[in-house]
């Protein structure tokens, strides 16, 4: 399968050179996508066998799957020709497929299929598994260190402070829908965990400032008529990007294996 990368920060870079160096059996780097050619040189001097460059636009033409690890504005060039193509779209801004049902509609028609890794969440096989039966609450806690909401526009537009805290502060609850009207960039765990189960009206988050912490930590609470269950990650960052845990990238790496695995374990 030929996979194209678009995208090629700390996740996208990293997914391109593990195909580079053949670590993804049935799999080869098919072609990349970056914001400018400079990028795209850099990307490719990394590499033993440099990839063909292409738009965003015509990327899925030459492609089996496309891995999209974009900025958010940029997410809906990729992904209307991708689904307009029939091809597989892995999406890292899981943000960005709010509100899509349209989306869903036409891949639905086209034969194109939409895949969400893990990311830097977890539990995801559990939550589905639960919502076969009835969930009764899912809530998703985003724990960040202080400096990592002290400048967001929503704490200074609301005049939260956040200076000498000396106990964790809750800055926002509600429904996914109405945080990541809020927090956008923070939402896109929150938006896989309510696309695994509950929606994103029903699923709850919670945003806050914690000054024992200096790495983002997500917990997930569910209870539902199978099982209840709590679970919580801190995600070590990339030395390219601090705002990315390293663990994103090798979920995505993980879900390509998968695609040519004989064995597959989780739902």
């Amino acid at each position: 399968m030929k996979i194209g990368i678009a995208g090629l920060g700390a996740i996208g870079l990293h997914v391109a050179q593990e195909l580079d160096r053949g670590g993804i059996p049935g799999c080869e780097l098919g072609g990349i996508s970056a914001r400018n050619a400079d990028r795209a040189a850099e990307a490719n001097a990394t590499l033993s066998k440099p990839a063909p460059v292409y738009t965003l636009h015509e990327i899925a033409d030459h492609c089996d799957i496309v891995v999209e690890t974009l900025p958010p504005q940029l997410f809906m060039d990729l992904a209307i020709p991708t689904i307009e193509a029939g091809k597989e779209l892995i999406v890292l801004s899981a943000s960005q497929l709010m509100g899509q049902q349209a989306l869903f509609d036409r891949a639905a028609e086209t034969g194109a299929k939409i895949l969400i890794p893990s990311g830097a969440i977890l539990g995801l096989d559990a939550i589905k598994g639960a919502a076969v039966g009835n969930l009764v609450s899912v809530v998703i806690e985003t724990r960040k260190p202080v400096a990592g909401l002290a400048k967001a526009p929503y704490v200074i537009d609301n005049n939260i402070d956040l200076s000498n805290l000396s106990e964790p502060k809750l800055v926002m609850g509600g429904a996914v829908t109405d945080v990541a009207k809020v927090f956008p960039a923070n939402v896109n765990v929150a938006v896989a965990v309510s696309l695994a189960g509950y929606g994103t009206d029903k699923t709850r988050m919670e945003v806050w400032a914690d000054p024992s912490l200096e790495k983002n930590q997500h917990t997930v609470r569910v209870v539902s008529d199978s099982s209840d269950f709590t679970m919580t990650i801190q995600n070590r960052p990339t030395e390219e990007n601090p705002a990315t845990g390293k663990i994103t990238a090798l979920s995505v790496i993980a879900m390509l294996r998968q695609k040519t695995s004989v064995l597959q374990v989780g739902t």
